[in-house]
């Protein structure tokens, strides 16, 4: 009787404020609040708690969102809150298991905690949070029903295009959570538009969501970021893996058995689009493989972006498009095993190192880039970088062709690399480059190439600049 009538005068306080607020706490002037307006919150919303001053995560303790009448909707456990794991995007895999991806519940930005829940709420549903004392060094918690509660909207509204806001005011908070909205099997363009702001989360589409556009407001405005890498869900985190780990649209059987999950944003569905945001993979330098972006089906067209991470930036495994954006790394930032049509793009190095590295077999071409600039950050030294490498001893057919390139100093005068380093051993190996600039358009001296490398005629050029002929009849910009 005692737990029903807790649950009873809960459910009384809630009806009295459905909407999401932000609610002072008396102590110490803690607030709590989840973003939202008058109708009620995002169904995907994350939870934030703001200090006075920049919290520190303890090591015990949890926090509890519970429905108005008392049952549990989730649970947030402190200990665990660094290497917390859930399903992202229905991720299935190889097997038709579930796949759980490794993720942080409880970030830290500033003066604000970040909850990011296990899985969605309901519509139309009030609730309330408790967080135990430990959660936070030095905060004693709140236990009161009524200090934090907020309502979900009444339902959802299907549409073939939703919004997405980190404030709230959209249909969905997070891009993933108007991602999981469009309906499995899906055969109707869907367009996600992302309003402007900082989206901390890792993305997945699963094959069975084609046709889906993800739009943001502009590469400054629209950031989609997060710390996803081989360490956290790749092979290395995964080398003991079960079935429930394997990758989904495997190319490479020995290869492509868990670094799959690994990317910041990843797409195993066909026919997407993305353009004008940012995609920024935050591990930082020497922590592992980490893409900002992986795509892994026919027909992914990009515009506009901006893709930041180090090592393997931009990995494409079916047919892709690259059109007027901007992909910074230094390991390998452009790879895979698919057809890639990158033009009138930048290419920064960020390190010595690597742009590309192609694994296409002699079923399909490799990479091509036209008219695309390859620059370099401060400090990255004359002769560092090459333009591809390719281990011939096992990728026979690896191609990479640069067209009307203008490039800095920084790439090294013998262009390509392979591995052994015996051009009798690549007969196969297509490293092809045609009229290749500064970056103030003067002819660079390519003399010193390596020697199975080599120039394209005019004619040839021409043929391979042409996004339909190398994609195999897609034309992307139709």
């Amino acid at each position: 009787m005692k737990v029903t009538l807790t649950a009873v005068m809960a459910a009384a306080v809630l009806a009295l404020c459905p909407a999401a607020t932000a609610t002072a706490d008396s102590n110490a002037g803690v607030r709590f609040s989840v973003p939202g307006r008058a109708g009620g919150t995002c169904v995907d919303a994350p939870l934030r708690i703001t200090f006075p001053a920049p919290p520190t995560l303890g090591s015990s303790g949890a926090i509890e969102v519970r429905r108005a009448d008392g049952t549990p909707a989730d649970r947030i456990e402190a200990a665990t809150a660094k290497t917390d794991r859930k399903n992202i995007g229905g991720a299935v895999s190889d097997t038709g298991l579930p796949h759980d991806f490794s993720y942080e519940s409880i970030t830290i930005d500033g003066r604000t905690a970040h909850v990011h829940l296990h899985r969605l709420l309901e519509y139309g549903q009030s609730y309330y949070v408790t967080v135990d004392p430990g959660v936070f060094a030095g905060f004693d918690g709140v236990q009161d029903p009524r200090k934090w509660r907020f309502t979900t909207r009444k339902h959802a509204v299907p549409s073939r295009h939703l919004t997405v806001s980190a404030a709230g005011t959209g249909d969905f908070c997070t891009v993933q959570g108007a991602i999981d909205a469009v309906p499995l099997g899906n055969q109707t363009p869907v367009t996600i538009d992302v309003r402007p702001g900082v989206y901390t989360e890792i993305v997945y589409v699963r094959e069975d969501r084609p046709h889906i556009t993800v739009r943001g407001a502009g590469m400054r405005r629209t950031v989609i970021q997060y710390a996803n890498n081989d360490l956290r869900n790749g092979d290395k985190a995964l080398s003991n893996g079960g079935p429930a780990d394997v990758c989904p649209r495997r190319v490479l059987e020995t290869s492509d058995i868990h670094n799959c999950w690994r990317a910041m944003f990843g797409v195993d569905a066909a026919d997407f689009r993305m353009s004008d945001l940012t995609l920024h993979n935050t591990t930082p330098d020497g922590g592992s493989q980490a893409e900002a972006f992986r795509g892994n089906n026919e027909r992914i067209a990009l515009e506009r972006v901006d893709l930041r991470s180090h090592q393997d930036t931009l990995r494409l495994q079916g047919k892709g498009f690259v059109t007027d954006s901007r992909i910074s790394g230094d390991t390998d930032f452009v790879w895979g095993t698919g057809t890639v049509f990158v033009q009138d793009s930048v290419l920064e190095s960020t390190d010595a190192g690597y742009i590309s590295q192609s694994r296409n077999d002699d079923t399909r071409p490799g990479a091509v880039f036209v008219r695309t600039r390859l620059t370099r950050a401060p400090g990255v030294p004359d002769g560092s970088v090459v333009l591809s490498r390719s281990a011939v001893w096992r990728f026979t057919h690896s191609q990479a062709v640069f067209i009307d390139t203008a490039m800095d100093s920084h790439i090294a005068p013998v262009g390509w690399q392979i591995d052994p380093n015996d051009c009798a051993q690549a007969p196969s190996l297509s490293f092809w480059e045609y009229r290749s600039t500064d970056l103030d358009g003067r002819a660079i001296d390519t003399s010193q190439r390596l020697p199975c490398s080599r120039r394209l005629t005019a004619a040839e050029a021409e043929r391979w600049s042409e996004p339909s002929f190398v994609l195999g009849g897609w034309d992307p910009e139709r």
